[in-house]
């Protein structure tokens, strides 16, 4: 069993697949000569050439274009994305390519495609670098999203998202890159739609992702000093979603807040909502709970940045407000 972060994690991942099938090659801005703008390809282009480890302009238009391309062909590339801000200016090619051609050609067409991306606020870099989109991208049909919040997941969901025959989106948050955790040696994959209780409980459910789990969870030890238990649901992944064990929380606790780094409005943590009051109306005790970012743009002010993102503070006074807890 090692100890490691989650960049040592993915790039583990990296390693494997690239170890283990030719057709697996990198491509993305500054992941090669660089080593990566977060470290996790360093020492790859050394290792592995300038053929499978390919350095790209800033357009990433071309970028997952290209890739998506190289997908249909048979190859299976995985793109790092700087950020999932930049994204955006390859949406085309994910939703209206990638994603549908699967769906356009009968299953004819795989395109096995890995996309991972840089999310989330915090870091201090502005309002065009602290979006989360992973949500958007999770309610398009063809694509998967995952959002693993420690090393264990972060591993195991990508050898399973290299091994999908179709496109997955890899949201890693940048802010948990340095997250410590223990990583079997032997090897072992995590299922996608399967989320994890990080915490259990009785009295209320919060449910989140990616670094909103751990803020989740600081509020449940908090809850825990004034009696009050609260299970902590991390969901692994969006696209496809675990409602099944959502719902069984529910059932058990009859009260529910979902936990979102993102904008309320529009935000991910709505669908989550509505599924709940579709499977689990008759066991809720009050309305279903939301804390979501702000909705403005992420500031670059660290004191107001803190203020655009949930923190425990927010989750207990959403909590004490809905359910007098």
């Amino acid at each position: 069993m090692a100890e490691l972060i989650i960049r040592e994690a993915i790039r583990r991942g990296l390693q494997e697949a690239l170890e283990a099938d030719d057709r697996v090659f990198l491509m993305g801005e500054d992941i090669g000569v660089y080593q990566g703008s977060y470290a996790v390809t360093r020492g790859f282009f050394e290792e592995f050439g300038p053929e499978r480890i390919r350095d790209c302009p800033i357009a990433e238009s071309v970028i997952i274009g290209s890739a998506t391309g190289a997908a249909m062909a048979g190859m299976r590339p995985i793109v790092e994305m700087m950020t999932i801000n930049f994204m955006l200016l390859g949406i085309d090619q994910v939703v209206n390519h990638a994603a549908k051609m699967s769906y356009m050609s009968n299953g004819q067409i795989k395109v096995p495609l890995v996309i991972r991306a840089v999310t989330g606020g915090g870091g201090r870099l502005g309002a065009t670098h602290s979006q989360n989109f992973e949500g958007w991208y999770a309610s398009v049909p063809g694509l998967k999203v995952c959002v693993p919040s420690d090393p264990y997941d972060a591993l195991g969901l990508l050898r399973t998202a290299i091994a999908d025959p179709n496109p997955v989106i890899f949201a890693e948050h940048g802010l948990l890159y340095g997250k410590r955790g223990e990583v079997p040696d032997e090897h072992y994959t995590v299922p996608m739609g399967k989320a994890a209780v990080r915490r259990e409980g009785t009295d209320i459910t919060l449910v989140a992702y990616g670094r909103m789990v751990y803020t989740s969870l600081e509020a449940a030890d908090r809850l825990a000093e004034r009696g009050v238990e609260a299970e902590v649901i991390d969901l692994r992944t969006l696209q496809p979603l675990d409602t099944e064990t959502i719902v069984q929380s529910v059932e058990k606790t009859n009260r529910v807040v979902i936990v979102e780094e993102n904008w309320r409005t529009g935000g991910f943590s709505a669908e989550i909502a509505s599924t709940v009051h579709e499977a689990a109306f008759d066991y809720l005790d009050g309305p279903v709970g939301r804390v979501n970012g702000q909705d403005v743009p992420a500031p670059y002010n660290a004191t107001l940045e803190d203020l655009q993102i949930p923190d425990a503070d927010r989750v207990i006074a959403e909590i004490e407000k809905l359910y007098s807890l």
